[in-house]
């Protein structure tokens, strides 16, 4: 793979101008196909063949007008007043809202009995004809415009419920353009140079540029969830700093050394580039093992991800070289830089070289202290619970999360995750009466705050019952109320809704989360192990994978569901986790874990091969290589941080948590526990069984063959 990938450098050095105006020309041409065939993202929260979605469907086919989403419209009186004084008011605003675009009807307030027992709330529904994802942009915005007349009368008014369920935040721009300042500012540290610093920043761009417009075309003829694009972004930019980061240091190095600037271009690509190309790949194989689980809309945002890696890898191994070549000698460090003087023999000892003494001067403590600390971290992680978010965790001044509160204080959390419940009568000789019998046992089970009227479908076969919970959607009481429903009614009752569906996904996940820890760790060790012809490597690498995951999972409990520390990064309610947030973080955190792995200790190896001396094999990698890393898992975390202040309810714990891992698992894991097994273990770190190495394929992931190579030159 070295081999390759030195004459891929080569050949686009020799050919740059080609190379840059491909790539532009690429660029422009995604760019004006989204603009021209683009289309929206949308959430469609659905698990095919699910008892819920199939009881969903049931619903479609035979009650359509209860297929489509619904809003709530929330009337609050003024203060000493009740809303039957603004009941002409009140009725004239649904009457509009009957009208608006894709509504397909209207539940009054006072004729279904909605109003609270003060008389100063009202609740009025409002069905639409579509579900939430097939909404036009308008639909929503429109029904806000009919309501402000109400307004104007002196009503408080606020909108909300499960057509609101999925809207996004801010976007949080701001936040993010200053994550990438922070990139620079480390960029410029690491290099001591604006113009090495400013190439990792204008190529990553560059291709997140070229990811998110592929994106938005794509959009227009699949689905794609609202993350899709957020976390496409997110995860490009800091794969695409820190792969150019590690290739532009490794030439940058070579250039310190007196190598020409043409045999470093291609160099870079063939040692620095060949640990990029295998990075990237465990983190596209990780994020594409997510469509295993076999939902739709988390197996569009793993693809979505690993898109944006791909294109950074190419980036990375096709653009970068090119622009080394246009910037020539202007990248050699200055005789008496801190580059130069770090390449020396005699340097002085770096802040890499003390810590790595320090930490393998007493290996066994070292290593007993950081699973202690992260073990402790993780504790929390037990009473990790996971739900789909709805507008309680919405930003609290928004009107769909004011809504929300209004909903729940006036008339019980449960009125914000009604469930629909579907009975098949076919058995049943009087079927109005079973389905009224059917209503009343219901109504009867314990946490059912209210039953509403049993409707019979065209050909009498199935009833629709809407059961109002005593709980909220998110609580742990909701999820064994539906249980609860389908026992009491028996085997032709089914419970489904957005509730019961949101539910259906949790426990999928929940059960899904083992399997797919086992399928990563077992592709980390495979992979790690064809690197680093080694056995201890791997499963160092694998266990402080595990404990840098279960430690995140244990922060991410302590602040979103705990509330510790909430306030400080804008969590506007705790309660439940995002249920695809465990599998996201352990799909993306792989792959940066294996990132920090392969280049630090690929710097260890290549050491180690030339000297067979241990102890100096780590202390020299770990002294070439730990500055970069250390700088890469700092852009790395400014990126992804820059996410969480504005970031919304899904975004938010994901950012939060991929900032927390990559923190413990690039600082604790990679540059202290790792150091410390090496140290600890010795020659038995390096060692494989001999049927094994002459079974498994030789990657040459450090480059080793182009060394040889290059030798053999200088000899002749």
């Amino acid at each position: 793979m070295a081999a390759l990938l030195y004459r891929l450098g080569a050949w686009t050095y020799r050919r740059r101008r080609t190379v840059l105006v491909a790539w532009l020309a690429m660029l422009v041409a995604v760019g004006a196909l989204a603009g021209s065939a683009g289309g929206s993202y949308e959430d469609d929260f659905s698990i095919p063949g699910s008892r819920a979605q199939r009881t969903l469907d049931t619903v479609a086919e035979q009650f359509p007008a209860a297929a489509g989403t619904s809003a709530q419209v929330v009337f609050v009186a003024p203060a000493g007043h009740q809303v039957t004084e603004h009941r002409v008011v009140i009725e004239r605003t649904l009457a509009a809202a009957a009208k608006a675009p894709q509504v397909a009807g209207v539940v009054d307030p006072f004729a279904a009995k909605t109003v609270s027992p003060d008389g100063r709330v009202a609740l009025a529904i409002v069905d639409y004809q579509q579900k939430r994802a097939r909404l036009e942009g308008g639909s929503l915005e429109a029904l806000e415009d009919v309501v402000r007349p109400a307004r104007e009368a002196g009503l408080r008014v606020e909108v909300g419920g499960p057509a609101y369920a999925d809207s996004s935040g801010d976007g949080g721009q701001g936040t993010e353009a200053a994550g990438l300042l922070i990139a620079l500012v480390v960029l410029v540290i690491t290099f001591g140079s604006l113009v090495a610093a400013g190439l990792p920043l204008l190529t990553a761009l560059l291709g997140v540029g070229a990811t998110v417009a592929g994106l938005a075309t794509a959009a227009g003829m699949l689905t794609l969830p609202t993350t899709a694009p957020a976390l496409a972004l997110m995860l490009g930019l800091a794969v695409g700093i820190d792969y150019a980061l590690f290739i532009v240091a490794r030439h940058r190095s070579q250039l310190a050394s007196g190598m020409p600037v043409a045999e470093s271009a291609a160099r870079a690509i063939g040692t620095a580039g060949a640990a990029v190309v295998f990075a990237g790949l465990t983190v596209v194989i990780a994020l594409a093992g997510l469509t295993v689980v076999r939902i739709p809309f988390l197996t569009a945002m793993g693809l979505a991800a690993a898109a944006a890696v791909i294109v950074a890898v190419l980036v990375a191994i096709t653009l970068i070289p090119a622009v080394l070549g246009f910037a020539g000698d202007r990248l050699r460090p200055r005789p008496g830089s801190r580059t130069v003087r770090r390449e020396a023999a005699d340097a002085r000892p770096t802040m890499g070289a003390r810590w790595v003494r320090l930490v393998t001067r007493r290996p066994l403590v070292t290593t007993l202290a950081v699973v202690a600390a992260l073990g402790v971290m993780a504790v929390p992680a037990a009473g990790l619970r996971l739900a789909l978010t709805d507008s309680g965790s919405a930003p609290a001044a928004s009107t769909q999360r004011q809504a929300y509160d209004l909903t729940a204080a006036a008339f019980g959390p449960g009125f914000n995750g009604p469930l629909l419940v579907l009975a098949d009568l076919k058995n049943e000789g009087d079927n109005r009466a079973a389905a009224t019998a059917l209503a009343e046992r219901l109504g009867a089970v314990d946490g059912v705050a209210a039953v509403g009227r049993p409707q019979l479908s065209a050909n009498g076969r199935y009833a629709l019952l809407t059961v109002i919970p005593e709980t909220g959607p998110q609580d742990e009481r909701t999820e064994r109320l539906v249980t609860g429903i389908e026992t009491a009614g028996g085997g032709s009752v089914s419970v489904t809704g957005v509730t019961a569906i949101g539910i259906d996904i949790s426990e999928l996940l929940n059960a899904s989360l083992v399997p797919f820890a086992l399928v990563v760790v077992g592709l980390a060790f495979l992979l790690l192990m064809v690197a680093f012809r080694s056995l201890v490597v791997p499963l160092k690498a694998t266990l402080g994978f595990l404990l840098s995951v279960g430690a995140t999972l244990g922060a991410v409990v302590a602040v979103f569901q705990w509330g510790w520390l909430a306030d400080l990064i804008g969590v506007s309610r705790t309660g439940p986790v995002i249920s695809f947030m465990p599998i996201i973080l352990m799909a993306v955190l792989f792959g940066l874990a294996m990132d920090y792995e392969v280049f630090l200790v690929s710097r260890m190896h290549e050491e180690y091969a030339h000297r067979a001396d241990p102890q100096r094999a780590v202390a020299q990698g770990f002294r070439a290589s730990a500055r970069v890393v250390a700088a890469a898992a700092l852009i790395m975390i400014s990126v992804f941080a820059s996410f969480i202040p504005d970031g919304d309810a899904t975004l938010k714990p994901i950012a939060f948590a991929l900032t927390v891992g990559v923190l413990l698992d690039a600082f604790l894991i990679r540059m202290t526990l790792v150091p410390a097994v090496l140290a600890l273990t010795r020659h038995r770190a390096w060692w494989l069984p001999r049927w094994l190495d002459r079974v498994l394929p030789n990657l040459d992931v450090e480059g080793t063959q182009l060394g040889r190579r290059a030798s053999v030159v200088m000899v002749r």
